[in-house]
């Protein structure tokens, strides 16, 4: 039996996009889950939000007020928001999430979430965009459309990991990236590049055409 993909937009609560790309999947989107203080901005730009989750430290009570059916708290102090609305979104029966807003304001939160993405597609298909590109995670061998001169970073999860690319300006062989900037500031020579691994999971950031 075929899957049914049922699709959600999250907002973290980092810098609200401007690009946009992201801008159009939120206003593509028939769910939008916002974390704790996001809502906010999200209600600022016209747009509502369909659950907030999180501890609500965040949020004014203006809003907690005005969208208490739609608050779901969590306190648990050993996941941040992020994670929390993910969660909230499986749970949901949503399994493919497109977050945005995931960076952009304190560094340590943006390589945090980032990191995240490996873990989150254990179980749902997600991407994060950005107002520069887009991150994608993947868990085997993948195959990315691209175009030429797109430049394209890869991060690798377990350093044990073995990455042979081929479509790429600085080639990959069997090459294990023992530090996050290894893999970064390459760039696609044709409309394919084409990553072999196993063991990942591997991160790849892809920046908008300009």
């Amino acid at each position: 039996m075929e899957e049914v993909i049922k699709k959600a937009v999250v907002v973290a609560d980092g810098t609200f996009p401007v690009h946009e790309i992201p801008l159009g999947y939120l206003r593509e989107a028939e769910h939008i889950v916002c974390c704790d203080g996001s809502a906010e901005k999200l209600i600022e730009a016209g747009m509502l939000p369909e659950a907030i989750i999180g501890d609500m430290d965040s949020l004014s009570r203006e809003t907690a007020e005005k969208f208490a059916g739609r608050i779901f708290r969590d306190e648990n102090q050993e996941n941040n928001d992020l994670t929390k609305a993910v969660e909230w979104c499986r749970k949901s029966g949503y399994n493919d999430i497109t977050i945005l807003g995931a960076t952009g304001r304190r560094e340590d939160h943006s390589i945090g979430n980032i990191s995240l993405l490996a873990e989150y597609s254990a179980y749902v298909r997600v991407k994060m965009i950005t107002d520069t590109g887009i991150f994608i995670p993947f868990r085997e061998s993948c195959r990315l459309n691209t175009f030429p001169g797109q430049q394209i970073s890869v991060f690798s999860i377990d350093t044990a990991t073995e990455i042979t690319s081929s479509g790429l300006r600085f080639p990959l062989t069997r090459r294990k990236l023992n530090n996050w900037w290894e893999g970064t500031l390459n760039e696609a020579t044709g409309k394919i590049v084409e990553l072999e691994f196993s063991g990942g999971p591997v991160l790849v950031f892809l920046v908008f055409r300009h």
